[in-house]
């Protein structure tokens, strides 16, 4: 049984922001700290922030010899996997660091002549040069540590859903950056009668496994290296092939000097630029969300229907007595059409001490296409939507209304939603004259637009473009 069939939610995986779990075991994917680095949004900036400060004293101590320090910190990465991915079979049990213990890893730790040098310096290094760390107890650590902002996010997605929420429930172990250590709260989470409290995680984080490998790592980029040494050396590796050319080869390197972590360090010591190389390269290519194919797969679920969607919509009667229903079935396209450029919505934000709301506010956290380069030219921290169930045409009152809810720090992208422009071009050139007096820039869709963005969207092998939105965008600047 998912989250979402638990608390009924007549949504699937397409239709919600977090990763809809197994209540009862894992699913196979996991948090990746790429992803999260790769997040255009102060949510993500936060989590990086506990990742290094968590890391750094993580170090601190191990070089300091502060063994009971190390150990405390580590042993606090033992958590029951509330957060449900993984590998685990059955009942989930979570992997991480102080599953195997504390003293067990600080002892590996302790003992790495990488955790001695500056080799390490994010906690994926550990997948390339720590013995008996994987992806699957990095990422249970890295969901402990970035518990803080998870439980947050956790709360922000079931006040949004509608699911209930229990009060003074455990937090379990919040990492404090400040005082540098573990800390547990009351706090209001999802508990279940069956399988205890969840935390929930954002779907943009997570993918099919770590972006660092070690085999990867050694075969593809230390050994090349190792190979031009010895041939520069004309070491006893060296062979001659008949058309005079030199070469060593791989074999005969991992015979004279192994394989394994232990190996990776000491050939990287030798070579710290080959590793920099190695990250710089992975962090220009940092993995793409899973799409909904992937979750499909995954999870043995449906993609979107975009029919049925657009049928929700059409089928609503025009009127402020449907205007709630006409917003919720909106939101459930819009959230599946725009990720994972957009995340995180909010219906009725309130701003200005509650004096105004939004009807749909979304993060923009896109790094690339349509939404990554509005936040790169034009302040697009979040868009707005604002959805209208007139019978009326819209005029200048609503678009009025959505400029108001811009601000340099909010963003000042907005997309008005209703059910029917008769005349689009002097709904355009409303919307023209609001960007030309700096107060936003608002692209204008009735039930039609949408329609026709979900045609073009199936119909292109790179949807997160939206080139009809980048249209309707430039005529706001030409």
């Amino acid at each position: 049984m998912r989250i979402s069939e638990y608390y009924k939610l007549d949504r699937t995986q397409p239709y919600l922001d977090f990763v809809d779990v197994y209540l009862n075991t894992d699913i196979p994917v996991f948090v990746n700290p790429a992803a999260i680095r790769g997040l255009n949004s102060t949510w993500g900036s936060d989590c990086v922030s506990l990742l290094q400060h968590f890391f750094e004293s993580l170090l601190k101590r191990i070089k300091a010899g502060d063994k009971n320090a190390a150990v405390s910190l580590l042993s606090s990465l033992s958590e029951k996997n509330e957060f449900h991915l993984g590998y685990s079979k059955g009942k989930s049990r979570g992997h991480a660091f102080g599953q195997k213990s504390g003293t067990q890893v600080w002892k590996a730790l302790s003992e790495s002549k990488a955790a001695k040098s500056s080799l390490l310096s994010d906690l994926e290094d550990t997948c390339l040069m720590i013995e008996g760390i994987g992806p699957d107890m990095v990422s249970d650590a890295i969901c402990n540590i970035i518990r803080g902002p998870l439980l947050k996010y956790t709360e922000e997605m079931c006040r949004y859903y509608g699911i209930p929420l229990e009060p003074d429930v455990n937090s379990g172990s919040i990492w404090n950056p400040h005082e540098e250590q573990w800390e547990t709260k009351l706090i209001s989470l999802p508990v279940t009668k069956k399988y205890g409290k969840l935390v929930f995680v954002p779907k943009i984080i997570v993918r099919y496994g770590m972006w660092y490998a070690a085999d990867e790592y050694y075969r593809h980029y230390l050994l090349p290296a190792m190979q031009q040494d010895e041939i520069e050396a004309r070491s006893a590796l060296v062979q001659t092939l008949k058309d005079g050319r030199k070469r060593v080869t791989k074999k005969s390197l991992i015979r004279k000097y192994g394989h394994g972590k232990s190996a990776i360090v000491e050939q990287t010591l030798k070579r710290p630029e080959i590793l920099e190389r190695y990250k710089q390269v992975k962090g220009q290519n940092v993995p793409k969300p899973l799409s909904h194919g992937d979750f499909a797969e995954i999870e043995r679920i449906e993609t979107p229907d975009w029919i049925k969607l657009l049928e929700n919509i059409e089928k609503i009667p025009v009127g402020n007595d449907t205007a709630g229903d006409y917003e919720d079935s909106v939101e459930k396209l819009l959230s599946a059409l725009f990720y994972p450029s957009l995340c995180s919505p909010q219906k009725q934000h309130k701003i200005h001490d509650g004096r105004k709301r939004i009807d749909i506010t979304y993060v923009n956290a896109a790094n690339r296409g349509f939404f990554a380069w509005l936040s790169q030219h034009y302040s697009a921290a979040h868009v707005f939507v604002e959805c209208k169930n007139y019978g009326k045409e819209v005029g200048n009152p609503a678009i009025d209304q959505l400029s108001g809810r811009f601000s340099p720090s909010r963003g000042a992208v907005g997309i008005l939603i209703c059910r029917h422009i008769d005349n689009k071009k002097t709904l355009l050139k409303r919307c023209i004259d609001t960007a030309k007096d700096s107060r936003g820039y608002i692209i204008a869709l009735d039930d039609e637009d949408i329609a026709e963005l979900v045609n073009e969207y199936l119909k292109i092998h790179d949807p997160e473009t939206y080139p009809m939105l980048r249209r309707l965008f430039n005529k706001l600047i030409m």
